[in-house]
């Protein structure tokens, strides 16, 4: 077999082993289905690697495709991850009790004070008390990025089609999603800090680090694939593919390899063992079992 087919090889049974880690783990918490509000996020949030998986395969399977047809399929991956930020902070918010829309702040943590950092104290105060109006803000931080994602996709999409999607306009677009990426991020990374010790018992920092992991290496080695092409380290000589195709099959070869542990490390991040637990600790389970 060529390179070719040896990478097409390996990149299927990738993405076989990332459905069957998260078929598993997704059969696990349907089985110990206690905490619907709960457990619906944690799904949405585990199919995250299996949909990268898929999207990334794709885009190995038409080598040849268009520009449009590959921002098409990065757009698939960022908006669910955009969606996957948004279910992660409502998730977050189950575990402590707090309901924005119906007004629900546990007394014990209002008061705390959220401390800002740089850049962000260019625009707010340093510190900042807890409460409804300051919750609902970093909740809206992290929505933002829900909406701007599939705009900027769509607005991009039909300007490559149209041919009307200069350089200029690209980094326009890389500019907004950045600093809108990062601001979700930094919500995150904020409410965790102030609610650590509430959170710790869900093991939080782990469920964090699986996405943010997702995001980090697809979105950084995408910078360091880019860079290697314009610095001429990676060329098409050896292969029948050009340099953009190249970068672009180097970069779906990756994220699936990729998705494989992740979808492992899922299996420890969101266990539905404490599920399962619950379950067998719930009034009148001793009791069916004696019977």
């Amino acid at each position: 077999m060529d390179r070719g087919q040896l990478t097409f090889m390996g990149s299927t049974v990738c993405v076989m082993l990332t459905l069957h880690f998260t078929i598993q783990l997704l059969t696990q918490h349907f089985m110990s289905w206690k905490k619907p509000k709960e457990q619906k996020a944690i799904v949405i949030i585990i199919l995250m690697a299996p949909i990268y998986a898929l999207d990334s395969y794709v885009g190995l399977l038409d080598l040849l495709g268009s520009k449009p047809f590959f921002t098409f399929l990065e757009s698939i991956k960022e908006c669910y991850e955009a969606l996957v930020m948004a279910k992660f902070l409502g998730l977050m918010y189950t575990y402590l009790n707090i309901s924005i829309s119906k007004n629900i702040v546990p007394d014990e943590v209002k008061g705390r004070e959220i401390h800002h950092s740089f850049p962000m104290t260019l625009f707010m105060p340093h510190s900042v008390k807890l409460d409804h109006k300051s919750l609902k803000q970093l909740k809206s931080w992290t929505w933002q990025f829900v909406w701007i994602r599939p705009v900027c996709s769509i607005l991009m999409i039909g300007l490559q089609i149209l041919g009307l999607y200069p350089d200029w306009i690209s980094w326009i677009f890389t500019i907004i999603l950045n600093i809108s990426v990062s601001l979700a991020l930094y919500s995150l990374v904020l409410f965790y800090h102030v609610f650590a010790k509430e959170l710790a018992p869900h093991n939080p920092l782990s469920k964090f680090l699986c996405i943010k992991g997702i995001v980090f290496f697809s979105f950084w080695q995408s910078i360091v694939l880019s860079a290697l092409v314009s610095l001429g380290v990676i060329k098409s000589n050896y292969f029948w593919l050009d340099v953009e195709h190249l970068q672009e099959a180097l970069q779906n070869v990756l994220i699936i390899i990729e998705m494989v542990f992740f979808s492992i490390l899922q299996q420890h991040a969101y266990s539905a063992e404490p599920y399962r637990t619950a379950s067998l600790s719930a009034p009148g389970s001793s009791e069916k079992k004696n019977e």
